[in-house]
């Protein structure tokens, strides 16, 4: 595998990472399963939290690809001095890390349900998009309070599972679980199922997407 280049021409190196020497993948002889060993190489400044949400992220990359279980994936970081790094003729330093997507997506929607817009807001990119049951699209948070308003009068989360992948435009966030909460007239409802998706684009929630089961519950009565 080439080295990666950067596509960026400033002195921050944009990338997590400014290069991968090497895709190696070995046979065991016994059982036939390929046993790939990536090499990552990094400017110093990534803490090992943040080298561990890279090696997760690489290690299911190749999953994905090649036949081999996580556990016969090795992923091994090296760390250089900004001052062993020359890209252009300059020296270059490393950029902050993205955040981490589960984080971004749990905390807007703990604002969410706090009804603290303001806390919200922090987390969304400027052309913010989000699409509702019925296809109803929306741009604004104070707009989704007021159209939520006319379909119950409460409503919480429980978290079954949480999944990221990783695409060329930035990661994707899978939510899925359960909804519970009052309707208009006082009844209270649980157990309605739910799936939301959120896209990034430069570490900010870009568009979500909302699936869930309240019409076909609300009908049920």
């Amino acid at each position: 595998m080439e080295r990666f280049s950067s596509p960026f021409n400033d002195a921050e190196e944009r990338p997590l990472f400014f290069g991968a020497r090497g895709l190696y993948c070995f046979e065991e002889a016994s059982e036939g399963k390929a046993m790939p060993i990536i090499e990552v190489h990094l400017i110093e400044g990534y803490s090992d939290t943040e080298k561990a949400r890279l090696g997760v992220a690489i290690t299911g990359a190749v999953a994905s690809v090649v036949p081999a279980h996580p556990d016969q994936i090795t992923v091994m970081t090296h760390d250089h001095p900004p001052g062993n790094y020359m890209r252009g003729g300059t020296q270059r330093n490393p950029a902050p890390a993205q955040p981490d997507p589960v984080v971004q997506v749990r905390g807007y929607l703990d604002a969410m349900e706090a009804r603290d817009l303001g806390a919200a807001r922090v987390y969304l990119a400027e052309d913010f998009c989000m699409t509702f049951p019925g296809g109803v699209v929306m741009h604004d948070l104070a707009e989704l309070v007021e159209w939520s308003k006319t379909r119950y009068r409460n409503v919480s989360k429980t978290f079954e599972t949480i999944d990221t992948a990783t695409t060329l435009e930035g990661p994707v966030v899978h939510c899925s679980g359960t909804l519970s909460g009052e309707w208009l007239d006082g009844t209270s409802f649980e157990g309605i199922r739910f799936i939301d998706r959120f896209a990034f684009e430069g570490g900010l929630i870009a568009d979500q997407r909302v699936w869930n089961d309240m019409a076909e519950a609300r009908a049920r009565g």
